[in-house]
């Protein structure tokens, strides 16, 4: 298939400088004209030309003032811009160059000089956004190897006790409801700042528990409370599973990925008020999605059945959920669990215990 005429924008208030330049590109090119610096500002958003020709003097907004403006406004990250211009001194140049201007062309024009400065400067466009697509494409690729590996290392929990399975399944949708209901609140926006963040959350939610691997079958599997002695001992999977975490995944340990899964598993037991455990650290010093994991690991559990209980009704969990804004859990997340809270038994019949 014939590939598509890449598009020059020209901006010069002078109509002969402009007909010499389409005589000079149309054949080679589509070209598109703006006669002064704001119908250019509105032509580049709307064109998206592939390069721009723009005149330096011009009245009201000059060619430095147009390119300024241009960037202000994001219209040319990836656009080569050349200046045209009668003044070939060295600060005029330099002062273009400075803006981003990748080339000036002199008055009067030179045909060949025109046309082959033009076609360099798109073929260097064409290889540097060819680049940008591999890198693009292998970004994508390690996230989803990543993912995959993550996603592994998180069934490990479900391998060692099936009531984590469905458990963790549960876990995650809420995860990633909280996370899209604090997505634009103040106080979350800074960790929770785009749909790929809130996609972390939730890959990262089901590896919450990845330490119970390390814990011994009479206690992991027991069927009926534990004891002081034997919560203690339970107590440790945080810590465990964030140096499995981490021993996994060392040479990517700065993926921001791999960094919310290793808050999560390590501070999902961490308090509001500073009471839990392992290190008891408290309030805003707890990551954003070890309190987004709290409130949806404890909702959980108490709406489930457990060898040594019966799952609690949605209403008491809720109540129960309430009672620990301020205390056990982060005030706004709770207010953020409130207001999803009604639909979450219509929810959790998709994700009943042994559900697949």
């Amino acid at each position: 298939m014939e590939r598509a005429r890449a598009k020059i924008l020209v901006i010069d208030d002078t109509k002969t400088n402009i007909e010499v330049l389409e005589g000079i590109l149309s054949n080679d090119y589509g070209i598109f004209v703006a006669l002064n610096g704001k119908k250019a500002l509105v032509l580049t958003e709307k064109v998206k030309p592939d390069l721009i020709l723009l005149d330096v003097m011009m009245p009201e907004m000059d060619g430095y003032e147009t390119l300024r403006q241009m960037h202000a406004l994001n219209l040319v990250n990836n656009t080569p811009v050349l200046f045209l211009t009668a003044k070939a001194d060295a600060k005029s140049e330099q002062m273009g160059l400075d803006l981003g201007a990748v080339d000036y062309i002199t008055k009067p024009f030179n045909p060949d000089l025109v046309r082959l400065r033009i076609k360099n400067q798109l073929e260097f466009k064409q290889q540097r956004d060819h680049l940008h697509e591999l890198v693009d494409e292998k970004t994508k690729d390690l996230r989803k190897t990543l993912k995959v590996m993550l996603t592994s290392l998180g069934a490990l929990a479900e391998y060692r006790d099936p009531e984590t399975g469905a458990h963790i399944k549960r876990t995650q949708v809420l995860v990633q409801m909280l996370a899209e209901k604090l997505q634009n609140h103040p106080k979350f926006s800074h960790a929770i700042t785009s749909k790929e963040y809130i996609d972390f959350y939730a890959t990262a939610a089901p590896l919450h528990d990845i330490g119970k691997v390390g814990i011994p079958d009479d206690i992991l599997r027991k069927p009926a409370k534990l004891t002081d002695e034997e919560r203690l001992v339970m107590s440790t999977h945080a810590q465990m599973g964030y140096d499995v975490l981490l021993n996994a995944t060392r040479e990517l340990s700065n993926h921001p990925l791999v960094k919310i899964c290793a808050d999560i598993i390590l501070n999902h037991h961490e308090r509001w008020d500073g009471e839990g455990y392992p290190n008891k650290i408290k309030g805003e010093d707890i990551p954003v999605g070890a309190r987004l994991m709290s409130v949806a690991d404890v909702y959980d559990a108490l709406v489930s059945r457990r060898p040594y209980k019966e799952p609690y009704p949605h209403e008491v969990a809720v109540a129960e959920i309430k009672a620990g804004r301020g205390t056990q859990f982060d005030p706004d997340v709770v207010d953020a669990f409130m207001e999803i809270a009604d639909i979450l038994p219509g929810i959790y019949e998709q994700f009943k215990d042994g559900a697949q």
